[in-house]
C-alpha cells in the first residue's frame, strides 16, 4: 500500500503525461488525515496495549468492532459513488474485465507463492486471498483529491472494489477446492 502511495506521482504522469499540474496539498492532506494518522493510532494503541488493561480492553473492543466498521464504512463509500458509478457504467465497464484477470492472476501467484513456501493450508488460503485483495477504498481519498478533469478516478476505485467483493465471495467457495483442508479431499481438474 504504502509503495502504491509513493508511485502515485509516476503513475499519474505516466498516465496523464507530463503536463499534468496537480496541488500535491489534497494529496498530502487525505494520506496523512486518512491513512498515516489512523495507521499511527493503530501502532500506538498496540503499544499502550502491552503496558495498560484499559489500553488492552480498547485494543479488543476495536478489534470486535472491526468487522462492522469496515461494512459501515463500504456502505456509506458506495452508497456516495454508486450514482456517479451507474452514470458512467459504460465507460467503467471497460475495465472490469481488467480487475477480473488481475484477480485470476493474483490468485494464481498466491497458489504458486503458497506451494513453493511450504505454508500449511491456512497460509496458502490467506496468500492467495491476500494478493487478490486490493484494499482500492484506502485510495479512494487520493483519488478523490484529483482535479476535475480525472472525475472517473474516484468511480473507477469504486467500481474495483464492487468487482473485488464479487470475486471475494466467489474465493471463499472456490479456494477451498484448490487448497483442500484434508490431504483426501479432491482437487479440480482440468479437462480439455
Amino acid at each position: 500500500m504504502v509503495a502504491q502511495i509513493l508511485l502515485l506521482p509516476g503513475y499519474l504522469w505516466l498516465m496523464a503525461g507530463s503536463d499534468l499540474a496537480i496541488d500535491p496539498h489534497p494529496f498530502l492532506e487525505a494520506f496523512l488525515l486518512l491513512i498515516v494518522l489512523p495507521l499511527a493510532l493503530a501502532a500506538l494503541t498496540q503499544l499502550l496495549a502491552q503496558r495498560s488493561p484499559a489500553a488492552r480492553a480498547f485494543e479488543g473492543g476495536a478489534l470486535a468492532a472491526m468487522v462492522p466498521l469496515m461494512m459501515l464504512t463500504l456502505a456509506v463509500v458506495i452508497a456516495s459513488q454508486i450514482a456517479g458509478v451507474g452514470g458512467a457504467l459504460r465507460e467503467l465497464l471497460r475495465v472490469v474485465p481488467l480487475y477480473v484477470a488481475f484477480a485470476m492472476i493474483a490468485a494464481g501467484l498466491g497458489l504458486l507463492a503458497g506451494r513453493v513456501a511450504r505454508f500449511d493450508v491456512a497460509g496458502r488460503r490467506a496468500v492467495v486471498f491476500s494478493g487478490v485483495t486490493r484494499n482500492s477504498l484506502v485510495v479512494l481519498p487520493l483519488a478523490l483529491a484529483l482535479p476535475a478533469a480525472f472525475a472517473l478516478t474516484p468511480l473507477v476505485v469504486v467500481t474495483q472494489t464492487l468487482v473485488e467483493l464479487v470475486v471475494m465471495v466467489v474465493m471463499v467457495a472456490v479456494v477451498p477446492r484448490f487448497v483442500p483442508s484434508r490431504p483426501g479431499e479432491a482437487r479440480p481438474t482440468v479437462e480439455g
